[in-house]
């Protein structure tokens, strides 16, 4: 048998040079195959192997009927370094295969720190075909071994991201084997390698203007092609409808606690205290009775006083009566309504409240007098600042989030207290609203339970009342909160839920959707029950798209008749595609090869 040198290849056969050492811990229980021997021993005829090479482990064989490939591998860059002709073999390579082990974080810093570069400046020359493939799986799961090198090196597997980075500054094909079988190697790896090959082979007959010859050697029939898969749904964004909310709770007058009225104690406007004083100190001084020494100045209390003043009866009535707030300002009380609609607002849109006070009155002094009022009131430590904006009702109103101050409802949840406020309740929730305004026992109570919720769950639900965001921990903790949403009919809530679902959904990599102990049929069901239509359709893609992961699960055989044809009709791979690929493999292997060297 002649040395198998790149020397004494043909001219057309494909040269495939492979860079990196797969192999697993020496100190593994099941050692598996390597890589190159196992997709050769099973994908390749007439296979020779030589190891005299002080470099490469050199391959010949034949693939795809009769393409000949030489094979040349190397483990490591401290033997590739030692050798002068060895970066000659990698430049005249028609494809390169760079491997590691992801168990084996060295493995990979050899094939980023001094493979990868060597292969990115022979790619600047020609085109070269580049797979990075990472082989097996993380071991971060099971009883973990003893030994000096695995204590050493536990918790620095190969990432997924690393391996797909790689890729990206290479522009190579990124393959996760998660094992060394028929499937992974066979099937996913070899059905890319194979492409690659028929490809380099179709290039060198072309450069050598042999077209007869290249009929001949290539196959009659056409490899399938491999279709894109299906877009996913996309949700709409819905909007936020916080402020319209609280406007919506001034015009309708629900559950006031505060009643403005003019010097003749007629009425004048109604409002919450709670908002009043989220946005203004002023007001928190006033129903508070705030200690001066937090003003800095001990005048402004005075001033406060010159400007408002509490009814004095109002101390014989019930607690829940409404407080009754005179205002001693004219021009002021004149324009209580439109400041309010200002307030409720956020106290940020200073121009529309500007337009508004010259509609209602005529005198531009008067309009001055009453921007520097209300400027005085939202912004008391700085009345001259008249450009400083103010913050958002939001972030003001998740100031009293979870807070005994001015809490006039107090929720018993799972043995636990959580102070809440009326206004904001029925200014956010209509089931809350219903409840607090109609006849029902809540809307006469102050303490009331809460049943089929977690705390934290309902704490995260209250929270996004107030501030109208929420950041939910787990996938899990969401399924919680859309169930929630869904009880209280916040329809913006449940979509945040479900595109918070999605988002981390799309982010799991196929290792993760394969190996999680996470089941998406059961959130199905949860997504259905609840009246979900936008998650519940959206994760009928996601399975199909995920086909060969989700079918090889046992909570597949629990989707039912109409969910599995839908599954089968968008599923990617196709069962067209993957019946025309068992097709071409069957004529491709039903061809009888014999070696020519023998």
């Amino acid at each position: 048998m002649f040395p198998l040198s790149i020397e004494r290849s043909s001219p057309r056969s494909v040269r495939i040079v492979w860079l990196g050492d797969d192999r697993d811990r020496p100190c593994e229980d099941h050692a598996r195959e390597d890589l190159v021997p196992f997709y050769l021993g099973r994908r390749a005829a007439g296979l020779q192997t030589e190891n005299r090479h002080p470099v490469f482990t050199i391959y010949q064989a034949r693939v795809l009927g009769d393409i000949q490939i030489v094979c040349h591998e190397c483990l490591g860059w401290n033997i590739f370094n030692g050798d002068q002709c060895s970066q000659y073999v990698v430049g005249e390579a028609d494809i390169i295969i760079l491997k590691y082990s992801v168990s084996e974080k060295i493995s990979f810093l050899d094939i980023k720190d001094n493979f990868a570069p060597l292969v990115k400046r022979k790619s600047l020359h020609r085109f070269i075909p580049v797979i990075v493939a990472a082989v097996g799986a993380a071991h971060n799961n099971g009883p973990s071994c003893t030994c000096p090198q695995c204590t050493s090196d536990r918790g620095i597997c190969v990432t997924t991201s690393e391996g797909i980075q790689l890729a990206k500054d290479l522009a190579a094909t990124f393959l996760e084997l998660h094992a060394v079988n028929d499937f992974y190697v066979g099937m996913y790896f070899g059905g890319m390698l194979e492409y690659f090959i028929r490809q380099a082979f179709k290039d060198k007959s072309a450069v050598k203007g042999e077209r007869k010859n290249r009929n001949k050697c290539c196959l009659p029939v056409k490899p399938p092609e491999l279709e894109q898969p299906e877009k996913l749904p996309v949700l709409k964004d819905e909007p936020s409808q916080y402020e319209s909310d609280f406007q919506g709770l001034l015009v309708r007058c629900q559950c006031v606690d505060v009643i403005f009225c003019g010097s003749d104690m007629d009425e004048v406007s109604a409002a919450h205290r709670i908002v009043l004083c989220s946005i203004s100190p002023v007001f928190r001084f006033l129903f508070n009775k705030k200690d001066t020494g937090d003003f800095g100045d001990p005048d402004l209390p005075v001033a406060i006083y010159d400007l408002f003043s509490l009814c004095t009866e109002d101390d014989n009535t019930a607690p829940s009566s409404p407080v009754r707030v005179i205002v001693k300002d004219h021009l002021f009380s004149s324009c209580l309504s439109d400041i309010l609609h200002f307030i409720y607002s956020g106290a940020c849109q200073w121009g529309l409240l500007e337009q508004c006070l010259r509609k209602t009155m005529k005198d531009p002094a008067g309009v001055v007098h009453v921007l520097q009022r209300v400027r005085w009131i939202v912004r008391e430590e700085n009345p001259s600042d008249l450009s400083a904006g103010s913050p958002t009702l939001s972030h003001s109103l998740g100031h009293f989030f979870n807070t005994p101050v001015l809490a006039d409802i107090i929720f018993y949840v799972q043995g636990f207290t959580v102070p809440a406020h009326r206004a904001v309740l029925i200014a956010r929730c209509e089931v809350m609203a219903a409840m607090f305004s109609g006849n029902y026992m809540e809307a006469k109570s102050f303490q009331i339970p809460v049943y089929g919720v977690s705390k934290d769950t309902f704490l995260i639900f209250l929270e996004y009342l107030y501030t109208d965001s929420c950041c939910p921990a787990s996938i899990l903790q969401a399924i919680s909160l859309l169930v929630c949403s869904e009880m209280y009919q916040v329809p913006r809530l449940q979509h945040m839920c479900e595109s918070y679902i999605i988002t981390q959904l799309q982010n799991m990599s196929s290792r993760e959707l394969s190996t999680t102990s996470f089941s998406v049929v059961p959130l199905l069901r949860k997504a259905q029950f609840h009246h979900s239509e936008c998650l519940s359709t959206w994760l009928l893609y996601f399975i199909a798209t995920n086909y060969l992961i989700f079918s090889q699960k046992k909570e597949f055989q629990d989707l039912t008749p109409e969910e599995r044809a839908f599954i089968e009709a968008h599923r990617w791979p196709s069962s067209v595609y993957l019946k025309k690929l068992a097709e071409y493999r069957l004529h491709v292997h039903s061809q009888k090869h014999r070696c020519a060297m023998m």
